[in-house]
């Protein structure tokens, strides 16, 4: 289980930066709603903490200087990014191929890995062309792929998958991770033998979205209540609420394969085209990730923001990784995250748990750069006993090995190698899918 030792109270400095970066996104959130759609075209972090707005004419600009944020006049209004986008969508899928709104440049940016073929890059850039200027094409390196070990792993008998969060319905508490990680039915384990059963997904979404849970079996989870993110040397960060990222906004990911790295969300909404099906309204970020990250927890500040659901590259070239956003997983299962109160209860939204600068540069040493922001608050991870000892090295990256590296409550990181199924289950699977994929 996990131990309550917490690092020392966050600095004032910390809780400035938090606060400072939290207003920032509410001012310019605030401001896209009360000007509309036709007159902005989003908001965003700027490098100096400030929010930026973009606008389409004089009269925005003036009301988002006096509201104390920065406005930037460009040329197409979200209304017309998003039909820009919709366009997209509407043609043909090419598997390689991603697109997202990139707010601080005023366009679509279309990328396009390595598998895509000249010809369809050909037939893409025409369509590009005939949308206008609003859409600009990119070549990327590498494959979009989700992140899960092998091109093929959510068929195969055995995978490694991150697990996000523990959530709950009020009667029983859940793993939340990627959906592309395995079909309902899949059975985890704690082991890469596959001895010690954790649980089995019961809810899964993929393609679409990427999310699903999995159930604790009875007494596996023994901390309830409980969400902290493993960042190896056996510390975790205590997690104290869920929200929705913003542009320009610093972030961390912790995973099973590559542990704890951080970098900056670059767009919402985006889509993926991975060979499996498509996948709308992800974030975009420049977080690294590598195989058998997928599920992990993406989070900043002690705020809960998504799991990784894929992307290019790795942690030692970089590359592009996306996520699932938490509040919309959240409400499509009709879950809350493990220890908080449910929205619009009396309890109000947790209020964020920073770290302290001591701790933010430990986080750097670890693989993270906090930069202007931190992860959270510290806490060791470890104790006596058999089950604290097994989550003590789990929570490690270096001692994971092939596995399942599940975040929070009693069993902080698991690993699962194995999804335990009958050749019946996964020609089910692979019908089911079929359909989906069209």
């Amino acid at each position: 289980m996990v131990t309550r030792a917490m690092a020392s109270e966050p600095s004032d400095a910390s809780r400035s930066t938090a606060s400072s970066a939290q207003a920032a996104a509410k001012t310019g959130a605030g401001l896209v709603s009360r000007l509309g759609t036709s007159r902005t075209a989003g908001n965003w972090i700027a490098a100096d903490g400030r929010p930026v707005v973009a606008v389409t004419d004089a009269d925005a600009a003036d009301a988002v200087t006096r509201a104390g944020a920065r406005p930037k006049v460009v040329t197409h209004s979200m209304q017309d990014l998003k039909s820009a986008a919709q366009t997209l969508s509407s043609a043909p899928r090419v598997p390689g191929t991603a697109w997202a709104v990139d707010y601080t440049k005023n366009e679509v940016v279309v990328q396009a890995d390595s598998t895509v073929s000249a010809t369809d890059w050909s037939s893409m850039t025409k369509l590009a062309h005939g949308i206008g200027d609003s859409v600009r094409m990119q070549r990327t390196q590498g494959t979009f792929t989700t992140r899960v070990n092998g091109a093929q792993a959510i068929f195969s008998t055995g995978g490694r998958c991150s697990a996000g969060f523990n959530v709950t319905n009020g009667q029983s508490e859940f793993i939340l991770t990627a959906g592309h990680c395995g079909p309902a039915g899949s059975v985890w384990f704690s082991d890469n033998t596959g001895r010690q059963q954790v649980g089995r997904t019961v809810t899964t979404a993929f393609p679409g979205s990427d999310f699903s849970l999995i159930q604790y079996d009875a007494g596996q989870q023994t901390s309830p209540g409980t969400n902290v993110v493993a960042i190896g040397g056996g510390n975790g960060v205590r997690i104290n609420g869920a929200a929705d990222p913003t542009v320009g906004q610093r972030v961390f990911r912790s995973g099973s394969t590559s542990g704890l790295h951080d970098g900056k969300v670059t767009a919402l909404n985006a889509t993926v085209n991975y060979p499996e099906g498509t996948v709308t309204g992800l974030v975009e970020t420049t977080v690294c990730a590598e195989p058998g990250d997928s599920g992990g927890p993406l989070f900043s500040e002690g705020i809960a923001l998504g799991v990784t659901s894929g992307g290019n590259g790795d942690c030692k070239s970089g590359g592009t990784t996306f996520f699932q956003p938490i509040t919309k997983a959240l409400t499509a299962l009709g879950v809350t995250l493990a220890g908080q109160p449910p929205q619009g209860s009396a309890g109000g939204a947790a209020q964020p748990s920073l770290a302290p600068s001591t701790s933010a540069s430990a986080m750097a040493s670890q693989g993270g750069a906090p930069g202007a922001a931190a992860p959270g608050a510290v806490e060791a991870v470890g104790g006596t006993g058999t089950a604290q000892t097994f989550v003590s090295e789990l929570t490690d990256p270096q001692n994971v090995g092939p596995g399942l590296l599940v975040i929070g409550g009693s069993v902080i990181a698991l690993v699962a190698t194995r999804f335990i199924r009958t050749e019946q289950d996964r020609k089910a699977y692979r019908r089911q899918y079929s359909q989906s994929w069209g």
